[in-house]
C-alpha cells in the first residue's frame, strides 16, 4: 500500500530521479495519442480484426530486417504494405468474406515470421524479444523521434479526414453520394493504422500494441457519444494505463509493455462495470430530462453523434 502511504515516493519520484523513466513516460504517451486517434476509428468501424491481423503481420517484416541488419522499422512498413495489398486484392478478386481474407493471410504472415525466426540465420543474429514484447525502457531519441512523427501524422490524418471517416463508418452509401471517396478513405485509414502499428512496436512490443489500438478506445465509447470526445477520452484512457502501468513495473520488477497493455484491459473492465450499473440504475432525473431511453445502446448514441458532428 506504499502508492497511499508514500503517494509522493511512489508516484514521483520514480520520473524524478530517472531519466530513462521519463522517456519511457514519453515514449508510451506518444504512442497513446497515435494508437487511441487511430485505434478509435478501428474500433467504430469493426476492424478489430483486421487491426490484430496487421499488428502481427508485421513479424516477417522485423524479423527479415533484422536478419539483414536493417531498420527494422523499414522491414516491418514494408510488411504492413504487402499485408494492406494482399487484403485489398483478395476483396477486389474474391467473393469470400473480408474475415477470410484477413483470417488467410494473418496465418500466412504468421507462420512466415515463425519460420524465418526458426532458421539458423536468425539464431546468429540475437533475440527477437524486443520486437515482440517491446522496450519502452530502451528507447533512444531516434525512437522519439519516430514516435512523434507517426502521433504528428496520426493527428492531422484524423483531422483532415474526420469527416470522410465518420460519414463512411455510419453510412457508405451516404459517403459515396457525397463525393467523399469512402475507398479511398478506407485506404487511408489502413495506412494509419500500419504507421500507428510500425511506429509503436519497439516501444510496446508487436503482440501487444493490438491493446492500444482496442482498450482505449473500446472503453472511452462506453463513456463519450461524440467521436472527438471519444478520442480525448480515449487518450486520457490510454495515458492513465501507462502512467500506472511504468510505475507498477518500476516498483515490482515486471515486463514493462505487458504491464502497460494489461492495465490498459483492466481500465476498459473498470469502465465496462461502472457502465453496467450505471444502465442498470438509471439516474430518474436524467432519463426524464433527456427524454429517450436511460438503457441507450453505445451504437445509438454513436449514431446520434454521426447526426449531429
Amino acid at each position: 500500500m506504499e502508492f497511499v502511504t508514500s503517494p509522493w515516493a511512489w508516484w514521483v519520484e520514480p520520473f524524478t530521479d530517472n531519466e530513462f523513466m521519463r522517456s519511457a513516460l514519453l515514449a508510451g504517451i506518444l504512442t497513446v495519442v497515435t494508437t487511441s486517434l487511430v485505434g478509435t476509428w478501428v474500433v467504430l468501424r469493426g476492424m478489430s480484426f483486421l487491426g490484430d491481423a496487421l499488428a502481427h503481420g508485421v513479424l516477417p517484416g522485423i524479423a527479415i530486417a533484422f536478419i539483414l541488419g536493417v531498420d527494422t522499422s523499414i522491414g516491418a512498413l514494408a510488411a504492413a504494405i504487402a499485408m494492406v495489398g494482399g487484403i485489398t486484392l483478395i476483396r477486389r478478386h474474391s467473393p469470400l468474406p473480408d474475415d477470410t481474407s484477413i483470417g488467410v493471410l494473418f496465418v500466412g504472415f504468421l507462420a512466415l515470421a515463425v519460420v524465418i525466426m526458426s532458421t539458423q540465420q536468425a539464431s546468429y543474429v540475437g533475440d527477437l524479444n524486443r520486437f515482440l514484447f517491446g522496450s519502452i525502457t530502451g528507447l533512444d531519441d531516434a525512437d522519439l523521434a519516430r514516435q512523434a512523427i507517426a502521433a504528428g501524422m496520426a493527428l492531422v490524418g484524423v483531422v483532415v479526414l474526420y469527416r470522410a471517416f465518420l460519414v463512411m463508418t455510419f453510412d457508405a452509401s451516404l459517403a459515396r453520394m457525397l463525393g467523399l471517396r469512402p475507398a479511398l478513405a478506407s485506404a487511408a485509414l489502413l495506412a494509419l493504422l500500419a504507421i500507428s502499428i510500425v511506429a509503436s512496436f519497439e516501444s510496446v512490443g508487436n503482440l501487444l500494441v493490438f491493446a492500444f489500438l482496442i482498450a482505449p478506445p473500446a472503453a472511452a465509447t462506453l463513456v463519450a457519444r461524440r467521436v472527438p470526445m471519444i478520442m480525448l477520452v480515449s487518450v486520457l484512457f490510454g495515458i492513465a494505463a501507462t502512467v500506472v502501468g511504468i510505475l507498477i513495473s518500476y516498483h515490482h520488477d515486471s515486463a514493462t509493455s505487458a504491464t502497460m497493455a494489461l492495465c490498459s484491459v483492466a481500465l476498459f473492465f473498470v469502465v465496462l462495470t461502472i457502465s453496467a450499473v450505471r444502465r442498470a440504475h438509471p439516474r430518474r432525473s436524467r432519463s426524464h430530462s433527456a427524454g429517450e431511453p436511460v438503457a441507450a445502446r453505445p451504437d445509438g448514441q454513436l449514431r446520434q453523434s454521426a447526426q449531429r458532428p
